[in-house]
């Protein structure tokens, strides 16, 4: 077995997301904000919504999102997955 090389990439991954909307697949829950900053161990999001229902992804709307109260920090060890959806 020939020996994996790990290349890192600038600006790759949550870095390049910084500044914009962002969704998070989590282990039990999606959240969805703007990505104002991380570190080591979270995100911060900014006017950050919970996904209780997605409906259609196609659909420029969540079916059900609930607007969270304050800026929200999400551990990355729980998120499976983050994109730029709506």
């Amino acid at each position: 077995m020939l020996p994996t090389q790990v290349v890192e990439v600038e600006s790759e991954g949550l870095v390049a997301l910084l500044g914009k909307t962002i969704t998070t697949f989590c282990a039990n829950y999606i959240y969805t904000g703007k990505l104002e900053g991380m570190n080591e161990t979270c995100i911060k999001l900014s006017s950050p919504k919970i996904v209780y229902e997605t409906g259609s992804f196609v659909d420029t709307n969540w079916k059900d999102a609930q607007e969270l109260p304050n800026d929200l920090y999400v551990q990355i060890g729980m998120i499976e997955s983050f994109t730029i959806l709506k």
